[in-house]
């Protein structure tokens, strides 16, 4: 396989290409050898003597130094992950999404800082903001995502970032990420979104103005659910200083879930208009069954947040949730117990299809739960993650769940 330019090349073209340099896949006399580049199980990397081991630049990307740097099968996947990321120096490798939330905030943030979280964070973002980022000194807020004016008076001359998800990935509101990377930039905030939904098939983060781009390659990029890991892409700004604090914290992936990962990007394009072409249909199924309040999918016109999915993205994802009309969380249970096609379990953007309680009253604390448009009764919600199943098959497995619903009312 010859070398190339990816310029202008379509992106399931660049997903099959990125990351299998010749000099990974092969070997002098033989260059791109083999499809995959192979495995690398090292911990320790050895030199020809020592007038190698003085000369060798002591912290350069892709180059052999020890084990915890990584050798070719993670800097192949780093590499491939950064091709995708329009405006990307450099992509650096977490063992999950968590630890690249958390390595991204503890590269960008320092003791006394003020950190502004969106309201419909991750739970576990939400968390580091409650406990661990408050141990290191740095005070976490949060802000309603669809206002972006309350979130220009939340910044204050400590706060120094702002982490968005977009869209929440349990009440899948979209916030306007260009809006409001702009308000952060004329305050000088440095903006880390978390984009795991849509990754940057559907949304090119660093060209709508977010500084640090993280995933959980757990979800998408694996697509398996077996295996875990997260990244960070950044620009020039960025990225060594990412890749220092990951160093500093000793992060480092597995080689062999680095190569799983680099298996499951070959066919992510293919799994996710799979999965967003069956969660589309779906959503609007759901949208006509009388016992539903509300559906949360972006995708779906009418649907929250909608007009700046159909501005901002290119692509979608097969997780949405949906609201019950009033009801009790007895029936709700009965409803996703009903289930056959979906297993019980967080996680998503797997090969499988999932199904979870949506509860955020207890955790939001600047926005409203119920949203603006449904009844105080509305409060139960149910998480989709939609997998490669047929669409007819889940639609009958919905139809058994909310019989289940109305007969445990």
């Amino acid at each position: 396989m010859a070398e190339h330019d990816s310029e202008g090349l379509g992106i399931g073209t660049r997903l099959v290409g990125a990351g299998r340099r010749a000099e990974w896949t092969g070997s002098a006399d033989h260059p791109g050898a083999v499809v995959n580049p192979p495995v690398y199980r090292a911990s320790t990397h050895l030199y020809p003597d020592m007038a190698a081991l003085r000369a060798h630049p002591a912290n350069e990307d892709g180059k052999f130094y020890y084990g915890r740097r990584g050798a070719p099968t993670q800097w192949a996947l780093a590499e491939a992950l950064t091709a995708l990321e329009p405006g990307a120096e450099g992509t650096v490798l977490y063992p999950s999404g968590v630890a690249a939330i958390m390595g991204a905030l503890l590269t960008v943030l320092r003791p006394g800082d003020v950190l502004l979280m969106i309201d419909n964070a991750y739970e576990p973002s939400r968390a580091m903001g409650r406990g661990l980022l408050g141990d290191f000194g740095v005070e976490t807020r949060w802000f309603d995502p669809a206002d972006p004016a309350a979130f220009e008076a939340a910044i204050c001359a400590r706060t120094k970032a702002v982490l968005l998800e977009v869209p929440g990935s349990l009440t899948i509101e979209v916030c306007d990420v260009p809006r409001l990377s702009a308000i952060a930039k004329a305050h000088g905030l440095t903006v880390v979104l978390d984009n795991t939904w849509a990754s940057p098939l559907g949304f090119p983060a660093l060209v709508r103005g977010v500084d640090i781009a993280i995933m959980s390659l757990t979800k998408h990029v694996g697509g398996h659910s077996d295996v875990m890991m997260g990244s960070a892409s950044a620009g020039p700004a960025w990225y060594r200083k990412l890749r220092l604090r990951a160093q500093g914290l000793g992060n480092v992936v597995s080689p062999d879930d680095a190569a799983l990962m680099l298996r499951g990007l070959r066919t992510m394009g293919l799994r996710l208009a799979q999965e967003t072409g069956s969660a589309l249909a779906i959503a609007e199924w759901l949208a006509a069954q009388p016992e539903v309040a509300k559906v949360l999918c972006p995708m779906l016109p009418g649907s929250p947040g909608h007009d700046i999915w159909a501005r901002d993205f290119t692509g979608g994802c097969g997780l949405f949730s949906f609201v019950l009309k009033g009801g009790t969380c007895a029936a709700r249970d009965a409803l996703i117990d009903a289930l056959a096609l979906f297993g019980i379990g967080y996680s998503w953007g797997g090969f499988e299809s999932l199904a979870t309680p949506v509860d955020p009253a207890p955790i939001r604390t600047a926005s409203p739960w119920p949203l603006p448009g449904l009844e105080a009764g509305d409060r139960f919600g149910v998480r989709l993650s939609i997998g490669l199943e047929d669409t007819a098959d889940l639609t009958a497995d919905l139809a058994r769940g909310l019989a289940a619903w109305r007969a445990a009312l």
